[in-house]
């Protein structure tokens, strides 16, 4: 009576893991997730505030939703160069400045080291009517990794909305 009951859960795991597979399989291996506000402001005063890490903690989201959060300083904090390193009890993880420039904004790479991961984010600087559209995005790419390729998925729910209070404080 066990045997055929066991046999019948071994099956229904076994398929569920198959399911699983094809379908993270079948999800983008890239995310992006991406926000944007004009700000009436100039653009010099914009890349004063994101181009300096030790000014980071009076707009990014990061610090107010986590405030256990402890953050270590590089000796660069501004320019190509700069560098910090985090570590809560979400994890840790790195960035550095790749591009810092006044007229497009500054890129950075992430290293999520706790998780292996890797994303590219960049602030960039569009003058429009009425001020700077300042655009704010990550990039990440999850290769074979299918667990991620599900993660990637909600990545915009995530982090969309920190971006947009980071945004939002900044301006």
């Amino acid at each position: 009576m066990i045997g055929p009951i066991l046999r019948r859960i071994g099956i229904g795991v076994g398929l569920a893991t198959l399911v699983f597979v094809v379908v993270g399989l079948f999800l983008p291996r890239t995310y992006t997730v991406s926000r944007s506000v004009v700000i009436a402001a100039p653009q010099a005063r914009i890349h004063e505030l994101c181009d300096d890490l030790e000014r980071w903690p009076s707009w990014t989201p990061w610090f107010r939703s986590d405030p256990g959060m402890v953050i270590t300083l590089g000796t660069v904090t501004r320019g190509v160069g700069a560098h910090q390193s985090w570590r809560s009890a979400d994890g840790a993880g790195e960035l550095t400045f790749t591009r810092s420039d006044p007229d497009w904004g500054v890129a950075f790479d992430l290293d999520f080291v706790d998780r292996g991961e890797e994303a590219v984010s960049t602030i960039r600087y569009t003058p429009v009517d009425g001020g700077v559209e300042v655009t704010w995005d990550m990039t990440g790419d999850n290769g074979w990794n299918i667990f991620a390729r599900f993660l990637g998925v909600v990545m915009d729910p995530l982090f969309g909305p920190m971006f947009e209070d980071g945004l939002d404080r900044l301006k």
